[in-house]
């Protein structure tokens, strides 16, 4: 079978549709879960969490209160202790809504809180086994606008929650009532955990070779206003780099404003103008990382990849004789791999079902294209600091400038636009559409890949190719996209 014919049975796997409701969503909730993976209905969680507007269904006081309960309940264990829950945020506005509604939801349960604060979703994953929590929390909509929150919930591991997980705390905010509370006596308490950050940052520096320093290099880190503006500059200047911070003065409003890894063109303009070494840009949760070379030129999550994957496979830490990606990471990078003697496997969007590939094979490098990068000797999550650290141990080893480091393969021509559509309806079942899927597989025939999926927070498809001739590419993706926001020929085939 050709690539562009694997990567389109794929595709056509991440597109079968469920009819399920999505409270403040659109009408269908897709079932976007390949055949590796047990389905199972959610109508709230998507693929990183509950996401939404926030004061407005589903992202509610009312509901944050309600899941608190619920996965409190699914979690709490009898095991001679009051059951405990770990809650952080991000730096988003509506977090002073959210947080203190979980908070009642946990204790009314009689489950006590920890309160971290603003810190990075990997810290929360990090601090929940460490404090022995029952579940960790973090409220965040990660790389969206300050108007949306979210809430991603951990297990008592410090992993993020399966789909069978997630289906059964939705099934309990159905049945809550008054057995579910507990008694006056036994509420739960809250209260803050003051040494946190210091804890983070203590597991984030170990992560880095202990011979090895940032002594001479000159680090333009953009935090986005986000949760990792305090630990991430701090951490930087501990192991000895020459720390320029930006992205690093939240209100509130600012998180991932024209900042961060969704938007690291000041960033990268910063790293010209002070000469830097290195830009980093994190995302508001800091779970992301997007790079700049010392020229200004951006590095993704798939040069990452690929670098990291080639070095440790080098100095024989490499488990599992390859990486793990997603279905977005480019055909150049499995290209590359193969050149290398090493595997890349792929995985549905979503850095969760990333981890679970890795955990279940024995994977210890993955991650996504845009920034995901989970290296699970050190961490249970993506992490943006902690990658940021394994790219500069291979630069302080390399000692040439990043650009002749981070560059390990050409990337083949990738064009990805959305194609938006009407709620209450699956376009891709039309015949226009599939006549334009087909021809784009046709001219792709062994040289590319096409992938198609539809969007699980929006009422979007995602339409990707990529392929030799970058013109080529555009047309065929902008074909589909065509047929899909066309109006003729309604209704399925």
């Amino acid at each position: 079978m050709s690539t562009s014919r694997v990567a389109l049975v794929l595709g056509r796997n991440l597109l079968r549709l469920s009819r399920v409701a999505e409270p403040g969503r659109i009408g269908y909730k897709p079932d976007t879960r390949p055949t590796w993976v047990t389905s199972m209905a959610r109508a709230l969680f998507g693929t990183d969490g509950i996401r939404g507007r926030a004061n407005t269904e589903p992202m509610t006081a009312d509901l944050a209160m309600k899941v608190a309960m619920a996965a409190g309940l699914h979690f709490r264990k009898d095991h001679g202790r009051r059951p405990l829950a770990v809650i952080g945020k991000d730096t988003r506005l509506s977090g002073y809504m959210l947080e203190p509604a979980m908070v009642a939801g946990f204790t009314a349960i009689g489950m006590d809180v920890v309160l971290v604060g603003p810190m990075p979703t990997p810290a929360v994953a990090m601090l929940t086994p460490s404090l022995r929590a029952d579940l960790g929390v973090v409220i965040s909509a990660s790389h969206n606008g300050y108007q949306d929150n979210g809430i991603k919930l951990f297990g008592p591991d410090g992993y993020k929650l399966s789909d069978a997980v997630e289906a059964d705390i939705e099934a309990r905010l159905e049945s809550l009532g008054p057995t579910a509370l507990a008694g006056s006596a036994d509420l739960g308490r809250a209260r803050r955990l003051e040494d946190a950050q210091g804890r983070y940052i203590e597991a984030v520096k170990a992560s880095f070779p202990s011979n090895l320093s940032l002594d001479g290099l000159k680090v333009v880190v953009d935090c986005a206003h986000g949760a990792g503006y305090k630990v991430g500059p701090r951490v930087l200047y501990e192991l000895g780099a020459d720390v320029v911070a930006m992205g690093v003065t939240p209100d509130g409003f600012n998180i991932n404003d024209r900042a961060g890894a969704v938007a690291p063109q000041a960033m990268r303009a910063r790293v010209v103008e002070e000469r830097a070494d290195v830009g980093l840009a994190f995302d508001g949760d800091a779970d992301r990382l997007i790079l700049a070379d010392e020229i200004g030129q951006v590095i993704d999550g798939d040069q990452v990849l690929g670098m990291i994957g080639r070095s440790w496979s080098e100095d024989g830490r490499l488990k599992g004789g390859g990486v793990v990606a997603t279905v977005m990471s480019n055909l150049g990078l499995e290209r590359f791999m193969e050149s290398i003697d090493l595997k890349l496997v792929r995985t549905k969007v979503g850095d969760r079902y990333v981890l679970e590939r890795m955990r279940s094979d024995g994977y210890n490098v993955g991650g996504e294209q845009s920034g995901h990068m989970i290296f699970s000797d050190y961490a249970k999550t993506g992490d943006g600091l902690l990658a940021a650290l394994q790219v500069l141990a291979v630069l302080v080893r390399a000692d040439k400038p990043l650009s002749q480091v981070a560059r390990v393969f050409e990337r083949l021509p990738q064009v990805l636009k959305n194609a938006r559509f009407d709620a209450g309806g699956d376009p891709l079942q039309r015949k226009i559409v599939k006549e334009a899927v087909a021809e784009g597989e046709r001219a792709l025939e062994g040289s590319g890949r096409l992938l198609i999926r539809k969007s699980g927070t929006e009422p979007v498809i995602r339409v990707m190719a990529e392929g030799e001739d970058e013109r080529a590419v555009s047309r065929i993706v902008d074909s589909i996209v065509a047929a899909i926001e066309s109006k003729a020929g309604e209704g399925a085939e």
